[in-house]
């Protein structure tokens, strides 16, 4: 998925869990509401193996649209 990279002003793509994790810990523009916990739960649950990649995109997503960073979920042209 793609979202605004806060620092740099462009774009940044999240290839992986690790990734989105690290973007929700490092890179996280707005307040830590309970959409990001459950987004970076997801991703934490994803990369431990107990649950489905698909679950911490769709939380990721929903944590990013918050805060308006998502662009996208497919990766840029």
């Amino acid at each position: 998925m793609t979202v605004k990279s806060v620092t740099a002003g462009s774009t940044q793509l999240l290839r992986s869990a690790r990734e989105a994790s690290d973007y929700l810990l490092n890179n996280w523009p707005g307040k830590r509401s309970a959409k990001h916990r459950a987004a970076l739960q997801a991703c934490h649950d994803a990369l431990a193996g107990d649950k489905p990649a698909m679950n911490a995109r769709r939380a990721f997503i929903a944590a990013a649209r918050e805060v308006d960073v998502f662009i996208s979920d497919k990766a840029p042209a």
